[in-house]
């Protein structure tokens, strides 16, 4: 952080954080209504927050959500409201690798979409049940759907509600303040850089920030830089013209002819123009923002500028993988003891194979032993396995009853986690976070691991010793090849 000149901030979800249920309960309402409008049946239809989740990937073609790992194999799907049964998943998508450049998947990754993809779940519940009249297919429902739903925000309803009631829906981090002021009085530029309009940033910006600033200091003088209607992810690719905002009540604009000026308010404008008014280079920007492609990936792809990704959710995440770490170890011990007990068997199953089809090392032991062994380990096996099963389904539940963890796809990272770690120079839950490691940290990766990494030896954790089966000689003592 110290070789930071500037840092920007989106403002969504990123230094204003909503009630998520309040808000995406809202969204729903308002499109719903505009569905019905439009002649679909939608009646009785109520929003699910348990539904979807962040991180997951609605597929058009099949009517489904799905939840990837980090190699794009899915792991768990549900068709319409109905979660898939392991067959029906292993049927649909066993050859399946989902593709995100591919318009049959919508990629939820930020909790804008949650309300959306409740609602399109349960509207393939509906045309499955013929209940829709003349839909065409899964992508035509979408379609319709997509409308409504940027009809909604393009026309402003919601927003006018939010701020007509801020504290219904804002969820304000009263720390947040400070963290900007030690960003800033280290001596770093402050820039907000957001596509909502200019009446509703400042709105939510005086509602979040102006009470908790210093001597009656307010947002506009804490940033060095405010750029509203910024049109991302295209304000990092193209070049389009910015207008100065005049009159802050109003918001009259006029055209801006060339820099940008300190303390200045914009519409629209380009990352360029930002960097060449500021004497910026990529590397010294750092831009926090809470959507995956048009603030992360987009930013650091095209112009390498640092980036933070603010994911609330991840708070929830850590708190239940907190909350179950004594069953984790317990799990992780039972985990040891199968893989040496399966060992165990493998050994007694290859010394009997060696020894009725006679060739190999010998373990001297008779073959009625050698079966009785491996009986006993496979009555220890299913003993063990319900034991772990019972814990596995907690884990497996962990954040999410119906999905589970956001960060991992069954014992795999998430496609969520990986696209995170690909595209963020940082990740975290909120921007006062940066309160405890200040404006000075040197911020490093910790050390990568691999599958070889996990066990003492730098391998496999199984124990290869033929010790394994009772009474048997190591043949590798016995100057025998092993």
């Amino acid at each position: 952080m110290r070789s930071i000149r500037a840092v920007g901030f989106d403002m969504d979800y990123t230094l204003v954080h909503y009630h998520t249920r309040e808000w995406e309960e809202q969204a729903y309402e308002d499109t719903r209504a505009r569905l019905a409008n439009r002649g679909l049946d939608v009646e009785g239809l109520a929003f699910d927050p348990h539904l979807v989740r962040p991180g997951l990937v609605l597929d058009l073609e099949h009517g489904n959500a799905v939840k990837p790992n980090r190699f794009g194999f899915v792991k768990q799907a549900c068709h319409g409201t109905r979660m898939l049964g392991v067959e029906e998943l292993r049927k649909v998508y066993a050859r399946e690798i989902i593709d995100l450049s591919e318009r049959r998947w919508v990629f939820l990754d930020t909790w804008f979409a949650l309300s959306e993809a409740c609602l399109y779940l349960q509207l393939v519940d509906r045309l499955d049940a013929g209940q829709l009249g003349d839909q065409h297919g899964y992508i035509d429902l979408y379609r319709r759907l997509r409308e409504c739903v940027d009809a909604t925000h393009s026309e402003g309803v919601l927003k006018e509600q939010i701020v007509r009631n801020p504290n219904r829906f804002v969820d304000v981090d009263e720390e947040l303040p400070l963290a900007l002021l030690d960003l800033k009085n280290a001596g770093k530029k402050l820039m907000l850089i957001t596509n909502s309009e200019w009446s509703y940033t400042r709105a939510m910006l005086r509602h979040v920030l102006d009470r908790f600033l210093p001597n009656g200091m307010t947002f506009r003088e804490l940033f060095d830089l405010v750029i509203v209607g910024a049109r991302k992810p295209a304000f990092f690719e193209e070049n389009a013209p910015a207008f100065r905002v005049v009159d802050d009540e109003s918001g009259l604009l006029t055209p801006q002819v060339g820099a940008l000026a300190q303390g200045g308010a914009y519409f629209g404008g380009n990352a360029r123009l930002v960097e060449r008014s500021f004497a910026l280079k990529g590397e010294e920007i750092l831009y926090v923002g809470d959507h995956l492609y048009a603030d992360v990936h987009v930013s650091k792809n095209v112009l390498r500028w640092r980036t933070a990704l603010i994911s609330r959710e991840l708070e929830n995440e850590l708190s239940a993988l907190e909350s179950f770490k004594p069953k984790q170890a317990a799990m992780s011990e039972l985990m040891a003891e199968k893989e040496a007990l399966e060992h165990r068997f493998s050994l007694a199953r290859i010394a009997l194979q060696r020894l009725d089809a006679g060739y190999g090392p010998q373990t001297g032991i008779a073959p009625r032993e050698l079966r009785q062994s491996m009986q006993s380990v496979r009555q220890q096996l299913v003993a063990l396995d319900q034991r772990i099963g019972e814990l596995a389904k907690q884990s497996a539940e962990l954040g999410s009853a119906r999905w589970g963890l956001l960060m991992r796809a069954g014992n795999d990272k998430s496609r969520l986690a990986f696209q995170m770690e690909r595209y963020a120079d940082v990740y975290t839950s909120r921007v006062s976070n940066f309160l405890r490691y200040t404006p000075f940290v040197y911020l490093r990766s910790p050390r990568g691991s691999l599958p070889h990494d996990s066990g003492p030896e730098g391998g496999a954790s199984n124990n290869s010793s033929w010790s394994g089966i009772p009474g048997a000689s190591d043949p590798s003592t016995s100057g025998t090849e092993p």
